[in-house]
């Protein structure tokens, strides 16, 4: 897949904005499962800014088809951020059966409160697991150099009652995931 050019990417990260973190800037409401209208969006980032009155739904399509990830989704008219959502207003996700193992990276530095309190959502609304290395390892790598890797036993957890989301094919959800699930690698 060809990377996103650059006016393709600045949509993208506005897009982030407007539909997981800040949609009241954007005098958005999203629903209990983080839709909105997708003319609600065009409308609001087209009085965002002037370069953008000609933006349409097709736009939105190129940022989805072109995504490296699968971050947002279009149907029936409506458009949704998938996950990361840091907004109060909690969203519904429906509860899926996870893979046996999912990881997660985090600092170093972290690993003490996570082995001992286990995984929190922290600023966001749930705890975002991946189901290989490399990315975990990627995502721990934007806070600094000092990254721990941890193992996530999702289907031993699942099991026990620990409740997961699927995000997209590569990106799992979960509440919290108590520590006797993880164990750890140093990078």
């Amino acid at each position: 897949m060809m990377p996103m050019d650059a006016q393709l990417v600045r949509l993208s990260k506005i897009m982030a904005k407007a539909l997981r973190h800040t949609p009241w800037l954007y005098e958005l409401e999203l629903d209990d499962e983080g839709w909105v209208l997708t003319e609600d969006l065009l409308a609001a980032l087209r009085e965002q800014r002037l370069e953008w009155q000609s933006l349409s739904e097709t736009d939105f399509a190129a940022v989805i088809a072109q995504s490296d990830k699968r971050r947002y989704e279009m149907q029936g008219g409506r458009i949704r951020a998938l996950y990361g959502h840091s907004t109060p207003h909690r969203l519904r996700k429906v509860p899926a059966i996870p893979p046996e193992i999912l990881y997660h990276g985090t600092m170093k530095s972290a690993l003490p409160a996570i082995l001992k309190q286990g995984l929190q959502p922290m600023r966001r609304q749930y705890v975002h697991l991946s189901v290989e290395t490399k990315t975990a390892s990627l995502i721990a790598r934007r806070k600094g150099d000092a990254v721990v890797i941890l193992l996530v036993k999702a289907g031993d957890a699942h099991r026990d009652g620990v409740v997961f989301y699927e995000g997209n094919e590569t990106v799992w959800l979960a509440d919290t995931v108590p520590p006797k699930y993880l164990s750890h690698q140093t990078q």
